[in-house]
C-alpha cells in the first residue's frame, strides 16, 4: 500500500508533465507541413497566395537586398521570378530548426521565358531563414542561393 501511495503521485506528476509539454518533434513536424504549404502556394503562381504567409507587415530579403517590406511587395517580389520563370517549380528540398528559426532548403528550376527573357534554364538552390510570429506566419525571411551560379546559368554560360 505505501508504495502505491509513493508511485501514484510521481506518475500523476510524470503525466501532467508530458501532457504539459509541447513536443519539438511535432512542432517540426507543423513546420514541414507549413513548407509544403508554402511551396505549393509558390507553384500556384499565384504571387498573393505565396504571400499570404508572411504577417502583413513581414519582411523578405534576397541575397542581402532591398528588403520587400508588407504582404505587397512580397507579392511583387514572387510575382518576378513567376513572370520571369513561367514554367517555374519550386522543390522543398528540407526543413530544419536552429536556435528560434527554422531553415527551408528549396530546389528552383525553370525556363527564363517571360519578358525579355534569355530562354536559358535555370537550376538553382539556396534556403530562406524564417523567423516566425505569435500566429505561426514568417515575420521575417533571409533568403539566400548562389547568385553567381544564378547568373551564369541565366546568360547560358
Amino acid at each position: 500500500m505505501r508504495m502505491t501511495q509513493k508511485i501514484l503521485p510521481t506518475l500523476v506528476i510524470i503525466l501532467i508533465i508530458m501532457t504539459g509539454c509541447k513536443s519539438d518533434t511535432s512542432e517540426l513536424d507543423g513546420m514541414v507541413e507549413f513548407g509544403q504549404k508554402y511551396t505549393d502556394a509558390w507553384n500556384s503562381k499565384l504571387p498573393e497566395k505565396m504571400a499570404s504567409f508572411y504577417a502583413e507587415d513581414g519582411i523578405l530579403t534576397v541575397n542581402n537586398g532591398t528588403p520587400a517590406m508588407g504582404r505587397k511587395q512580397i507579392a511583387e517580389t514572387a510575382q518576378s521570378y513567376m513572370e520571369a520563370f513561367p514554367d517555374m517549380v519550386l522543390t522543398m528540398d528540407s526543413l530544419v530548426k536552429r536556435n528560434d528559426q527554422y531553415r527551408y532548403y528549396w530546389t528552383f528550376k525553370g525556363t527564363n521565358s517571360g519578358p525579355n527573357g534569355t530562354g536559358n534554364k535555370v537550376e538553382f538552390s539556396g534556403f530562406e531563414e524564417w523567423t516566425m510570429n505569435d500566429d505561426g506566419i514568417i515575420e521575417k525571411s533571409m533568403g539566400t542561393y548562389d547568385s553567381d551560379d544564378y547568373a551564369r546559368q541565366l546568360n547560358g554560360s
